[in-house]
């Protein structure tokens, strides 16, 4: 009976953020400049680092993998919230297999994200703590090798993650209280005691998140240490100027995934949950290029060379 009720579910209905015409309003255009803006930031990002060659460097290489990550993270999620609130859309819904087709390049981009700002933390690492080392072990064999290792834990996590959720029983009500497929909405929803799985994702989720967070502070903590030693005044504002922006990003992150994922499932709170998901889904990825263009000075540097179209010589 659970089976044949699966099986013959063919949509979701997504409830999306708004309720009222004027809100609906409001938020398709402001999700319509922040995923333009989404995409321009970071596109741009990624051709500034290509065409600049003094930005050729493993940090700037993890930096243009993490705008490429951040345009399709927004890409699978926010085109279909402007069509939830969309005025002309009567029918807010997303197909059985599309629902978790979405959920899946969520948590494989998700995943992947987590694991480049690992890796920029232990570039960061490298870089300062010992910096005769680092044309060796940031190398570019060992960079490409890296990210293609993230890309690959992102792709196997959501294979298990997804599949857990896929095969719970919906048979009684297929309306979901977001405004996307997300695990903690659909566990909501089923009809079965969903614990086991639960208890699996939030295993797989905080081996991720958590692991890296371990890999980030642990680098931050040698890095600062290393800072405070340095005798040039202008070496430790430079490093620290670096990494002020790398930690803006995590902590915007990583703050409002914690919440999502980590915490108590008897605390799960809908409106809370759309709050925090919107934040790290739709708005950082918006945020990510701006803060690493503003807060650090080789970037902002080649931004201005490119605006200007002078040549940066060759002995610099």
């Amino acid at each position: 009976m659970t089976r044949k009720n699966h099986t013959s579910l063919t949509e979701f209905i997504l409830l999306g953020l708004a309720d009222t015409l004027e809100l609906q309003i409001i938020l398709f255009f402001l999700f319509l400049m922040i995923y333009t803006l989404t995409v321009l930031g970071n596109a741009g990002m990624i051709l500034l680092i290509r065409i600049n060659s003094r930005l050729h460097t493993p940090m700037y290489f993890f930096l243009a993998n993490l705008s490429f990550v951040d345009i399709c993270y927004s890409s699978t999620i926010t085109p279909k919230m402007l069509m939830l609130v969309d005025l002309l859309s009567e029918k807010k819904t997303i197909s059985f297999a599309g629902c978790f087709l979405q959920m899946y390049f969520f948590i494989a981009l998700a995943t992947t994200e987590c694991i480049l700002f690992g890796l920029m933390a232990y570039d960061r690492y490298v870089a300062i703590c010992n910096p005769l080392l680092y044309s060796l072990v940031m190398s570019r064999t060992v960079c490409l090798k890296m990210a293609a290792g993230a890309f690959a834990a992102g792709l196997l996590n959501s294979v298990v993650n997804t599949s857990y959720v896929s095969i719970l029983p919906f048979c009684s009500s297929n309306v979901i209280h977001h405004f996307f497929c997300d695990s903690p909405p659909l566990f909501k929803l089923s009809c079965s005691d969903t614990h086991l799985e639960e208890s699996i994702i939030s295993t797989f989720a905080g081996v991720n998140m958590v692991g890296t967070l371990l890999v980030i502070l642990t680098s931050y903590s040698y890095i600062l240490f290393s800072i405070f030693r340095m005798h040039s005044g202008e070496g430790r504002h430079r490093a620290l100027s670096t990494c002020a922006s790398h930690l803006t990003a995590i902590i915007l992150f990583y703050a409002t995934a914690i919440y999502t994922y980590l915490r108590p499932s008897s605390s799960y709170s809908l409106n809370q949950d759309k709050v925090a998901s919107v934040f790290y889904t739709v708005v950082i990825p918006m945020l990510n290029p701006l803060i690493y263009s503003l807060r650090n000075k080789e970037v902002k540097k080649a931004l201005w060379n490119v605006i200007t179209r002078k040549r940066i010589p060759s002995f610099l």
